[in-house]
């Protein structure tokens, strides 16, 4: 049949040729072949539209991945200079405890057996609640960057009281009062308080420091008089 088909056309295409028959298309036979083009870009055209829709639907749903995230390097120690390089290692161990799937990420169900073993069930939309306050990239589950957005946050006393949040930071084994972190006054005032001790610790030690070296000019100018004295009686 199909070979038929294509007789045909090729005996209408000579008749057009001859000037027998007017140059008409039938079946899709464009002589000019400007439809032929047209085609297949509109065809991608709508299929990629098609397919973009289809996405932000499974996105919509739950089901479609998110954009892919940013590959700039993440230093805890230099963005969270706050806390003591111990305290982030405590932080990152509690992390890894919990992260059960060992994808590096926190999601709704591990994080509802964190709260649990550590006393303090939360209900679902609670759990919802909690990720979606230090969220920042919106993907539903917790990096360990917005995990440590949990202790800043406590830190700087920016957690309400009965939020799961605070109740996670609370009861967890990391101390950051250990900063003296019990509100942002206290917090920042404690960081000068530290400052100002290491100056005063450098200051002693400058001062130690000149009064040796006092000593021992002062010793040497007693030798160099003892050894012109002795020279005065030989």
């Amino acid at each position: 049949m199909a070979t038929d088909e294509l007789s045909s056309k090729l005996n209408r295409r000579l008749k057009i040729e001859e000037g027998a028959q007017d140059p008409v298309a039938v079946d899709g036979d464009h002589p000019n072949g400007s439809d032929e083009q047209e085609k297949p870009t509109t065809a991608n055209a709508d299929s990629e539209l098609g397919a973009k829709l289809q996405r932000r639907g499974e996105m919509n749903d739950g089901v479609g991945e998110h954009q892919q995230r940013s590959m700039k390097v993440f230093n805890p120690y230099t963005e969270f200079k706050e806390f003591s390089r111990k305290q982030i290692k405590d932080m990152e161990k509690m992390f890894k405890q919990y992260d059960s799937e060992k994808d590096n990420f926190i999601d709704l169900m591990e994080l509802k057996l964190m709260m649990e073993k550590l006393g303090a069930p939360q209900t679902h939309l609670g759990l919802k609640n909690m990720i979606k306050e230090v969220d920042e990239d919106l993907d539903g589950k917790l990096s360990f960057r917005e995990f440590l957005l949990i202790f800043r946050k406590a830190a700087a006393g920016e957690l309400a009281e009965d939020s799961g949040l605070h109740v996670l930071a609370r009861l967890s084994e990391i101390d950051v009062s250990t900063e003296g972190v019990k509100g942002a006054k206290t917090f920042f005032e404690a960081k000068v308080q530290a400052i100002n001790e290491s100056n005063r610790f450098e200051a002693e030690i400058r001062q130690e420091q000149e009064e040796k070296k006092k000593e021992a000019e002062d010793r040497k100018h007693r030798q160099a008089a003892f050894k012109n004295l002795q020279s005065a009686f030989k």
